[in-house]
This record gives C-alpha cells, structure tokens and sequence, in this order.
C-alpha cells in the first residue's frame, strides 16, 4: 500500500467507470472533504444516449447525466426533474430523459460535450470535477475467443461468446482515441484511483483502453482500488470469479496495476434477484482469493451488499467508509 499524509490539502481521488455503480460510491464521498474526479465512459451506444450520439455526433450523455447528479447539491425536485425520463408512448420524446436533452442542447451550443458538462458543473453545484474519459463519442469492439467480432456497447453480450480482449475507436474516423483534457493530469496527481463498480468489458475497461489512460494508470503512485461486481454478467462476466476480474484488467494493460480489491462476501439470498428487472446478472461472483494474491492484490472482503427493490447492489456507505480507510 503507497501511505500518504494529507495536512494542507485535501487527499485526491479519481473514480473511474461508468453505469449504475459509479454514482453510488460519488454519493458516498461527496461531503467528505475529498477532492474528487470522475473520469466517465463515452462507448454507451444504447437507449436514449445511443440515440442521441447518433443524431447530432456527441459524446453519449447517460452516464455523464447521473454523475452530475450524484455531486450535485441541487435539491431532490431539481434533480428529479433533471433525471425525468419522458414516457415509452410518447413518440418523439420516447424514453429520453430531459438531462440527456439539455446536456446535447449545451454541447451544441458551446461545440463539445466536454465544455457542457463543466458548464453544468458550475450550474448544478458540483462537488468535484467531471470529465468525460474522451472528447468524443467512442465505439467499443470486442474481439471473442472464437475470433469473431462485435461492435457497439450495445451488442456485445447479445450472443453470450465468452470475450477474448476489447478496444476502443473513435466513433467518427474509426482512429485511435484520446482521453479528455485534465483526465492524465488527475490521474497522475491523484492519491487513489478508484475502478468500479460497473460492468467490466462495459463499463470499466472502455476508459482503460484510452492508451493515455492506460498508461497513466500503470505510471500512477496513487493506490489503486478495484470494486469487484457481486453478481456475474450475462454475455460478458458469466462464470467468473473475483480474480478472474482482475486477471482481464491486467491482460488488457498488459501488466498488474491493481492495488488492492473490495470483495463482497455476503451471501445474497436465493431467488431474491426480479429476473424481469434485472435480466442482465446471473449468479453471484465465486471467490478466489488465491487467484488474487497471485495477482498481487491486497484483498479487502466484508459485507458490502445492499438488497433493495428486488435487485442487488453495493451499500455506498460501506465501501466508501472501507476506501477512506485504506486513503488515510
């Protein structure tokens, strides 16, 4: 572990995903006098961002939406109406929701999805700063074990192949992408990195495959902290242990990087997961905690598990009191 003391100014620490799991653990650090990151995938290529970086060229603007409102100290009106998401039966407006609009209406306005979300930044009472991981919206392939391709976020887990590697291109002129301005410098100045949780080939690895950010995150001193998934996924995780998520973060970087490893261990209870909600998450991730030693990773396991609504989830409170623990 790279101990640091922090007496003038306050610990750095960059969170780096995407999906549903990375606003829960920015929720849990705002207001804990952290200078906090969020460096925020631009490969979602389905619903209403898919839609929307397809109509006007723009980074998609799902994810970067909820982390706004994640650091965000607008009240829960506000919020609410920034997160409303217009009915299915609506034609036009069909499953948008209005942060999506106003956050392609500011980048049309100022040219760059970038610029609009650090004007949003300023607007919402951001507790942080918010980067998307490029300036451009990008497209995700994945290479499959049996050689065969698939491309667009959207359309990798569709037939269940077991993924080999993935990469990232940029969506206009199919060319190597480049990570967003400050996302290198915060990397590089920060004390932890935090990976997760989200989806690996998804949401994780998508940023990792910048080779700007690839390679900051292997030049780095800043104690690197991967969230493990609690439940497998399907046409992307399935079978996998916890090592085995940290195996294909090492593979794609082409060495080990990940400090140390959150790992859930309580049970989740049988049949408690809504198969109609939550079609995607199949079975809960089995342990290897020798398979993570050989990795090199110090591993952290405890109750991190959160039931509600029928599916299941990390407890933000617990891991981001287990971070700032390994941070100070």
């Amino acid at each position: 572990m790279k101990l640091k003391t922090y007496r003038i100014r306050k610990p750095k620490v960059v969170v780096v995903g995407g999906g549903t799991g990375l606003p829960v653990i920015l929720r849990g650090l705002r207001n804990q006098g952290i200078d906090i990151t969020a460096v925020v995938t631009v490969a979602d290529d389905g619903g209403s961002s898919g839609e929307i970086r397809n109509s006007i060229a723009m980074a998609p603007p799902g994810d970067l939406r909820n982390v706004l409102v994640a650091l965000s100290d607008m009240s829960q009106l506000y919020s609410d109406i920034f997160q409303y998401r217009f009915h299915k039966d609506d034609k036009f407006l069909a499953n948008h929701a209005l942060g999506n609009l106003i956050i392609a209406a500011i980048s049309e306005m100022r040219g760059s999805t970038y610029e609009a979300i650090q004007l949003l930044t300023k607007m919402m009472h951001v507790d942080g700063h918010i980067y998307p991981s490029s300036e451009t919206p990008l497209v995700l392939h994945a290479i499959f074990k049996d050689g065969t391709e698939a491309i667009g976020e959207s359309k990798i887990a569709i037939d269940r192949k077991t993924i080999d590697h993935v990469f990232v291109r940029n969506q206009e002129g199919d060319n190597e992408p480049t990570a967003a301005r400050k996302v290198v410098s915060s990397i590089m100045e920060a004390d932890m990195i935090v990976l997760g949780p989200g989806s690996l080939f998804t949401s994780i690895l998508p940023n990792l495959m910048i080779s700007e950010i690839g390679a900051a995150l292997l030049a780095t001193k800043a104690e690197t902290v991967y969230i493990c998934n609690i439940m497998t996924q399907k046409g992307e995780t399935e079978h996998f242990t916890d090592a085995n998520h940290v195996q294909v973060l090492h593979q794609h970087l082409k060495r080990p990087f990940v400090d140390t490893v959150l790992v859930n261990t309580e049970k989740v209870p049988e049949g408690y997961m809504n198969p109609e909600i939550y079609d995607e998450y199949l079975v809960q991730v089995k342990h290897d905690f020798k398979g993570l030693r050989q990795e090199g990773c110090r591993v952290v396991s405890a109750d991190f598990l959160e039931l509600r609504d029928g599916g299941v989830f990390h407890d933000g409170e617990k891991v981001v009191e287990e971070l700032l623990r390994i941070l100070y």
